[in-house]
């Protein structure tokens, strides 16, 4: 039966996880299984897992097949009929399947002697993609596998005679039935797998060992069977990816850095006392942890996350302080230039006197803040160069450009990195190297992350968390506006801009393209399946509604492609009122901070994510007016586009949103932030689902390395987590 799968094996061996698929099932066959899954060895043969299980009586809901899947499904067949095609040579031999309440064709050209085989009556696996022809669904040449008749002498050998089959993810050359006669294959010549986890926490969950939960997964007695060894497998992944975060923890631990407690009487105090404001709770709450931390003889090693608003760079601006006032620097970190400028203004306002270090007029305990960007002239550039050699600028602020070679510190003491998922992991790396000794390091965030996320992709990081606002923040009220069906809603959008800009307010209007032909994001597209025609441009947008509904108020244009000096000019200009309404891409997405704008329109708001929409939304209600964010879509109602809106529309609770977000979106996105290592590692983990098992995971985890820190005495998961930490998948892991 199972001689197509490839050329003569040696059977007498048996096989390990690592042994190549071509020793068990010959080599035409592996080459099918690389080229089309990348699976090269039989543990990778194994851990293609089943998507779910047909179960022998129960067939598939045809009714719910949609055009375009690719589908395999358990079905019976109800007619079949060869008949000449018309004018011209050759027959059509169509086969009616049904699982009892619909039906579905199969279509067949030149292939009458199929009738023999596709007898009324006969159950089989069929599979294919769905297409319809002339209102019929249809499965156009699929290729099907028949389950042998219930008086089959063979059947009690054959894989389908269980009654659960596991339904694969598939491909053409590979559909669902032949994965699985590879897989049964592989596990007849499987020798008995070695269980990398430790006995005592295996007995406490009452978890399979690893080659009954990778056998009972493929090939399951009952569904509470295939349930357990689906579990085993999952925990195994969340167990083997907390214990590498445990580690690195450890690790960190370890390293020897230059403690910088907080200083009486230093800059950080005469800074405190220069606040026109107080601090909120939360605010006190996080700078005491960052405090601690920074007090330590170990770096510190913590994730700032708070709501657009939050107060995090005051937060961070005090914890700067600090290690100036051990005589270290500080370094951050920004992903764009328009949010490098702007943390450069909010700084040396916040600073006020205090960042006039060594100038007339400037405080006895001052320093300097500066600038190094990708941009900026080769003079402002070499000045820069030269305040953070000297150690004369405690604060540097720049772009990737502060990753350069050129680039000196004299003590590099504090590194913050803002927006930190826009960072790869040699980035980070990249200016670690340039601290004398190991830095501390705080990572921030305005993108909330729910919790299991932040367990699972910063499991290394401590996390401190700014959930409530400064006081004096104003609500923002968002509504979806639908301009297909209400066009007159779209008008008065343009006419509340008017009126806010009347009452001497600004505004913002965001669109995704710079212009007609461009997309800024190349992936919404593809992400969100919307239609690709009449996108809204900045560069079209701008001059319609100047000429339009805008007429008379003072419209610019923002977004990447200008150069800096015309961005750093535009946004000063709107800061400082100049402009009325700013039409602009996502560029003014995080750190931009005009308190006077208080309404914002997004068009095509359905081609963002829901964490891009919340940041873009906190742009406004950040001075003492209420903001109006007005959401502006093609999308209908109740599509899966509307829906994330109409989320958006109802909550300002950014943590709220991200969970809403992190569903609709891949593993691998959720994770990776497109470092797609995680889809190699992580098949069977849900961050979302599998919270429980995380926590316990993270919890046998971190035991255990408080045990045994090296993992002397457990031999095989030691090797288990090399494999993992040669692997690229960690470099998802590695946000430190």
């Amino acid at each position: 039966m199972h001689a197509h799968l490839g050329s003569t094996v040696d059977n007498d061996a048996m096989a390990t996880l690592e042994s190549k698929v071509s020793s068990v099932l010959g080599d035409r066959t592996s080459k099918v299984l690389d080229s089309t899954f990348g699976i090269k060895s039989v543990g990778d043969l194994l851990r293609h897992y089943p998507r779910r299980y047909a179960v022998r009586g129960e067939l598939t809901d045809i009714s719910t097949l949609q055009e375009g899947d690719e589908v395999t499904i358990l079905a019976e067949v109800f007619s079949a009929t060869n008949r000449p095609l018309h004018g011209r040579k050759g027959s059509i031999f169509e086969v009616i399947v049904t699982d009892g309440k619909a039906k579905l064709s199969l279509t067949f050209f030149n292939q009458a002697w199929r009738e023999k085989d596709l007898r009324v009556g006969r159950q089989g696996l069929f599979a294919g993609k769905v297409g319809v022809f002339k209102g019929k669904r249809q499965l156009a040449h699929p290729d099907y596998e028949l389950i042998p008749d219930g008086n089959d002498v063979d059947s009690a050998v054959d894989e389908f005679a269980g009654k659960f089959l596991a339904v694969y993810p598939a491909a053409g050359k590979m559909p669902s039935w032949k994965i699985a006669q590879c897989i049964d294959l592989a596990i007849q010549g499987l020798d008995e797998v070695p269980d990398f986890l430790p006995d005592k926490i295996r007995e406490k969950h009452g978890y399979p060992t690893l080659h009954q939960a990778l056998v009972q997964l493929h090939k399951p007695a009952d569904l509470d069977h295939a349930e357990m060894a689906r579990e085993r497998l999952t925990f195994d992944e969340a167990f083997l990816l907390q214990l590498v975060l445990a580690k690195r923890k450890a690790a960190l631990k370890s390293l020897d850095a230059i403690a910088r407690p907080a200083v009486v009487g230093g800059l950080l105090q005469a800074f405190d006392k220069t606040l026109p404001f107080e601090l909120t709770a939360g605010q006190r709450e996080v700078a005491a942890e960052i405090e601690s931390d920074l007090s330590q003889s170990h770096p510190m090693h913590r994730l700032l996350q708070g709501e657009v608003g939050s107060g995090k760079t005051v937060v961070a601006l005090r914890a700067m302080l600090t290690v100036i006032d051990n005589g270290g620097q500080a370094a951050l970190l920004a992903p764009t230039e328009v949010l490098a400028a702007q943390h450069l203004r909010t700084i040396t306002k916040l600073l006020g006197n205090l960042a006039h270090g060594g100038m007339l007029g400037g405080s006895e305990k001052a320093t300097q803040v500066t600038l190094i960007t990708g941009s900026q002239s080769a003079a402002a550039r070499k000045d820069a160069l030269a305040l953070a050699a000297s150690g004369a600028a405690g604060i540097v602020i720049g772009t990737h450009a502060l990753l350069g070679e050129s680039i000196v510190f004299n003590d590099l003491g504090l590194i913050v990195v803002d927006e930190q998922h826009r960072f790869g992991v040699e980035q980070r790396d990249a200016l670690k190297n340039k601290a004398h000794t190991p830095a501390h390091l705080l990572v921030m965030t305005a993108t909330p992350i729910p919790r299991t996320v932040a367990m699972t992709v910063f499991g290394d990081l401590d996390v401190s968390t700014l959930r409530e606002l400064p006081l004096g923040r104003q609500p923002i009220t968002t509504h979806v506006i639908a301009a297909v069906e209400k066009p007159a809603h779209l008008e008065r959008a343009w006419q509340r801009i008017a009126e806010e800009v009347a009452k001497g307010h600004q505004a913002y209007v965001v669109a995704p393209r710079i212009n007609a032909t461009n997309n800024e994001d190349a992936d919404m597209d593809f992400l969100f399946g919307t239609e690709t025609q009449s996108i809204a441009s900045v560069e079209e947008l701008g001059p319609m509604l100047h000429s339009g509904p805008f007429s008379g108020l003072r419209v610019a244009p923002l977004h990447g492609r200008l150069s800096t000096d015309v961005k750093d000019s535009t946004m000063s200009a709107f800061s400082s009122g100049e402009i009325d309404v700013l039409v602009s891409t996502t560029v003014i997405e995080v750190g931009v901070d005009v308190a006077n704008a208080t309404v914002m329109v997004i068009m095509d708001a359905d081609r963002f994510g829901v964490s891009q929409l919340h940041q873009l939304r906190g742009r406004i209600g950040r001075g003492t007016s209420p903001g109006l964010c007005l959401l502006v879509t093609n999308a209908m109602p109740e599509t899966p586009a509307r829906v994330r809106l109409d989320a958006v529309a109802a909550t300002l609770d950014g943590f709220e949103l991200s969970k809403i977000d992190l569903e609709q979106r891949r593993e691998g996105d959720v994770l990776g932030a497109n470092q797609s290592g995680t889809r190699s590692h992580l098949r069977l983990l849900r961050v979302l689902r599998d919270e429980a098992l995380i926590e316990s995971a993270r919890e046998s985890a971190g035991k255990l390395i408080q045990e045994d820190p090296d993992l002397s005495g457990f031999k095989s998961l030691n090797d288990e987590l090399k494999l993992l930490e040669t692997d690229s998948a960690t470099d998802f892991i590695d946000k430190g």
